[in-house]
């Protein structure tokens, strides 16, 4: 028995060292797997390292002139989210602004502005906000409406001093309840901070994938199929070359994880609420569940490019159903159940939970177990796929048919 498992542990060194050889000799391989790896996060990582959309230009079309629409203009101006670059005479030329890119939104403060306040009455502000692109016009919404409540605030307090109260009173009576805010595990409250970590998770997969087709369609392409994977010709030896080359990739890829998950982590200050040991429990049957799904479809790819052309256009849909563009609870059940195909799909949401949030392994068990059921079975599919593929091909060198690879 022993002498078996260190035959066995011996083919699959052997598996794991020709692997890395192919990676390494193929320059696309290298492009995907190392370069890939390097440049995909990091440019991620630069474009949202502002973190927060702050200081929007938008125009403030003033039709009262009035020292209180002037005090507005001045507080939407020190809010965080808006600047207030121009203050156009007229509506049309304020959408002239907008349409030539110059402003974000539009303010509208109408007439009368001044006169309806101090005679009680209310009065109105109107904001034209960008709807096609959402963070713009949450920024130049949220911006609005805390220059409308803070002014709000300072007409009712002064009020309340003309009616005889003490400016303590008045600011208490103003605001009986006060909300304070704190944003928990991101503490910035940054798009940066929340989407990366599941990204980079998604690239990591998405790279994998294309990368080992490639690398399935290569051996065909060049008709060495059966040299690379020859000395599996049973059952067991399939289990032997899948684990072989499923290591080679999970190592690569676990110098990959040290750049991506902890050098980019701590260069951008993403949060980071885990200990070593539980990040590493949840990547390892991550990266080996892609690793086994990747082997068990590359015989598929005939050539290196239907790799690519497959992967590529599953990705966007790999992005959407993984819960980081649209939250997983809105996305139809059948829809987000299929998702689950894919490793990601189970890990984004653990991994959040315990590298963001600080939870423990044991509070994220259900996606942890999915994730090492999708390693036994996808390990199953990837045996299967080249059993049958070694016995195909070998009965074709059999028949001594002029199509063998």
């Amino acid at each position: 028995m022993w002498k078996r498992i260190i035959e066995g542990a011996k083919e699959s060194a052997e598996y794991f060292v020709d692997e890395l050889k192919l990676i390494f000799s193929d320059a696309g391989a290298v492009l995907l797997f190392v370069i890939a790896m390097f440049i995909y996060p990091l440019l991620y990582a630069i474009g949202y390292e502002k973190e927060i959309i702050r200081d929007l230009p938008v125009a403030i079309v003033d039709m009262d002139h009035s020292s209180a629409s002037r005090q507005y203009s001045r507080m939407a101006d020190a809010t965080e989210q808006l600047q207030v670059k121009y203050k156009p005479s007229s509506v049309k030329e304020a959408e002239a602004l907008f349409y030539e890119g110059k402003v974000k939104g539009i303010i509208l403060l109408p007439d009368n502005f001044e006169k309806d306040i101090l005679t009680g009455k209310q009065t109105s502000v109107t904001a034209y906000c960008d709807a096609s692109y959402f963070l713009l016009y949450k920024q130049v919404f949220t911006g609005t409406s805390f220059t409308n409540g803070t002014f709000n605030a300072g007409i009712e307090v002064k009020r309340m001093l003309a009616e005889g109260k003490s400016i303590p009173q008045a600011i208490d009576l103003q605001e009986p309840i006060k909300v304070c805010t704190y944003n928990l595990y991101n503490s910035v409250g940054g798009y940066g901070s929340f989407v990366m970590p599941g990204m980079i998770l998604i690239i990591m997969q998405q790279t994998l994938l294309i990368g080992i087709g490639m690398l399935g369609g290569t051996i065909r392409e060049k008709k060495i199929f059966l040299k690379m994977t020859g000395r599996a010709k049973h059952h067991i030896g399939s289990a032997r070359l899948v684990f072989g080359k499923a290591s080679a990739y999970t190592f690569v890829y676990l110098f990959n994880a040290v750049f991506a998950l902890g050098i980019l982590y701590k260069w951008f200050g993403y949060p980071d609420n885990s200990s070593f040991i539980e990040s590493v429990a949840l990547f390892i049957p991550y990266i080996l569940s892609v690793s086994f799904l990747g082997l068990a479809i590359s015989m598929l790819f005939k050539e290196r490019v239907h790799s690519m052309l497959f992967m590529v256009f599953l990705s966007p849909m790999v992005v959407f159903l993984s819960g980081i563009s649209w939250p997983s609870a809105a996305i139809p059940p059948v829809l987000y159940s299929i998702a689950h195909i894919f490793p990601s799909t189970s890990m984004v949401p653990a991994y959040l939970q315990v590298r963001t949030c600080g939870a423990s392994l044991s509070e994220v068990k259900f996606e942890w177990g999915l994730l090492l059921i999708q390693a036994v079975i996808y390990f199953g599919l990837a045996c299967l796929s080249y059993h049958y593929a070694i016995r195909k091909f070998g009965s074709r060198i059999g028949s001594n048919s002029p199509a063998v690879e």
